[in-house]
């Protein structure tokens, strides 16, 4: 084991994450605390771990990152978002924006890969859609997408 299983430790730690906001959004009285302690892992070193950074962070920042999407995304909403594409895109602007753990290219080309495997046909290119825009405005002097 080395280097080379990491990518697919760290994809793994996404996919459980991904899947335990889901849950946190559509189960508004459990915690992440709370959702964590009905599951039952069995994974490789460090998938937890990580997983279990990813969900915390990307929920306690999820004020945060909504106002990113609000402010950014003309005419979407994070609360008219596909539940699965609003926890990716989440996903990706905690790891890639708020945290900074991950190139942020990577955290959007993840999440346009998650929100294929579990969105709509069309979740993959509105995920990355979404995350452009925002990237973009971000670079931009005026924090307007150019």
């Amino acid at each position: 084991m080395g280097q080379a299983v990491l990518p697919q430790r760290r994809r793994r730690s996404r996919e459980i994450a991904l899947q335990l906001l889901y849950a946190l959004d559509l189960r508004t009285e459990e915690t992440p605390a709370s959702l964590w302690a009905l599951q039952d892992f069995d994974e490789e070193d460090g998938v937890e771990e990580y997983a279990r950074d990813l969900l915390e962070g990307t929920w306690n920042h999820r004020i945060e990152i909504d106002q990113m999407i609000r402010t950014h995304v003309v005419g979407w909403r994070p609360e008219r978002m596909v539940a699965v594409d609003r926890a990716a895109v989440r996903l990706a602007l905690f790891e890639g924006v708020v945290a900074r753990k991950t190139p942020l290219a990577v955290a959007i080309s993840e999440a346009m890969e998650l929100a294929k495997q579990y969105g709509t046909e069309d979740s993959g290119r509105f995920v990355n859609g979404v995350l452009g825009k925002i990237v973009r405005a971000q670079e931009s002097p005026s924090g307007e997408e150019p």
